[in-house]
């Protein structure tokens, strides 16, 4: 069985693999292949699996109702479900009767009275104007009042100040933040883990293996990791470096397989933190990473702002993560997907040398945006086609 964790806040058992209901097994129409993730979710659950997070837009909506059908069979207090209400979905003429409207479809598509662990998604700056504007913290609480919601979070992707700001606005059951051993920097990163750990606030631990781009690794940066247990995968590595921060209660995995799930079981069955001589090979293999950069851009943005409209740092924060590591189906998503405005590529570069005059790094800036162009463009092409 997997290890449990204790939330003393809460007074509360969770598992610390929890079960991301965002990656399940698909057919090629993209529906779900319930029998498949069905079956993978009957195994967690018998392996002592019992948190499962899912959210209004996963699976194009169709996830909550998975969700819910699959664990109909078991005892409705012997799981957690997490989902969470789409900020992201709202507009400004939107009024708290949306807010009102989606919870009211969560519950009837999950097929339960109440959800365990209903948290605000994806709060960032802007988000958070909504949360305010339509007060719905206190919403959220009224449904708590009254049954409907146990505990309430949020899920946050954005700067540390803004983390900082949210996380002490309220007195919050939980959070959960994008967390792994290369993120560590990043969004609210450690710097936000002690502040929550500080303040007696669990947290929920989403994207550990950096949506899989800390499970198959270039040779170089794999070498210290499988020098050290060459019988380890490479994932386990990337979950036991965020499980072994103590205020850390679950660890989310968006597992597409049963060897994904397999492999999670065996990590988080007598869980065991990462040693200091294990610790000192994940820094080898950051700093292989590190080594690995297409240029040495800081993202200063003393280039910006380009006369041209061209996101200098913006582009080569793609190139460089593809060259670290080498996840095309990642740069996809940044080059064609959401990441980077067509107007905003590197193609749009008048060539001017403004930016190359202002930077401190003296990165030969027209000529890498060149090579970069070429480069993702073919690279997000073999995977899906840019946008119109």
């Amino acid at each position: 069985m997997v290890d449990k964790r204790h939330w003393p806040k809460l007074n509360l058992e969770t598992s610390l693999l929890g079960f991301g209901c965002m990656r399940f097994p698909t057919k090629p129409d993209m529906s779900i292949d319930e029998e498949k993730a069905e079956a993978m979710i009957d195994k967690a659950y018998a392996n002592g699996v019992n948190y499962y997070d899912t959210a209004y837009l996963y699976h194009n909506g169709q996830s909550e109702v998975a969700v819910g059908k699959f664990l109909n069979k078991y005892p409705r207090e012997s799981y957690y479900i997490a989902t969470k209400l789409p900020l992201m979905f709202f507009t400004p003429n939107d009024t708290i009767e949306r807010a009102k409207q989606i919870f009211e479809e969560q519950l009837k598509k999950l097929n339960k009275d109440y959800i365990d662990f209903y948290l605000l998604h994806g709060l960032n700056k802007m988000a958070f104007e909504t949360v305010k504007r339509l007060d719905l913290i206190n919403f959220c609480e009224n449904l708590r009042k009254e049954g409907r919601i146990r505990y309430l979070g949020f899920s946050f992707h954005d700067s540390y100040e803004v983390f900082e700001e949210i996380l002490r606005c309220h007195d919050w059951d939980f959070c959960q933040i994008q967390l792994n051993y290369m993120d560590a920097n990043e969004q609210a990163g450690l710097k936000g883990y002690e502040l929550a750990k500080s303040l007696g606030i669990p947290m929920v631990i989403m994207e550990p293996a950096k949506g899989g781009s800390l499970s198959v690794l270039p040779e170089d940066v794999a070498e210290p990791l499988e020098k050290m247990n060459p019988d380890a995968s490479l994932t386990s590595w990337a979950m036991r470096w965020v499980g072994s921060l103590d205020n850390v209660k679950v660890v989310l995995s968006g597992m597409t397989e049963m060897s994904h799930l397999d492999d999670n079981l065996k990590t988080f069955t007598n869980f065991q933190p990462l040693s200091e001589a294990e610790m000192a090979a994940i820094e080898e293999a950051r700093a292989a990473f590190a080594r690995r950069v297409k240029n040495s851009c800081t993202a200063c943005r003393y280039c910006m702002p380009c006369p041209a409209g061209v996101d200098i740092p913006g582009n080569f924060a793609i190139w460089n993560r593809y060259g670290m590591y080498n996840n095309p189906r990642d740069v996809a998503f940044a080059w064609n997907g959401f990441a980077m405005r067509p107007e905003a590529k590197a193609k749009n570069c008048v060539e001017c040398g403004q930016c190359e005059e202002k930077c401190p790094q003296k990165i030969p800036i027209r000529e890498d945006l060149k090579k970069l162009q070429k480069e993702l463009d073919e690279v997000a092409a073999s995977v899906m086609p840019p946008r119109p």
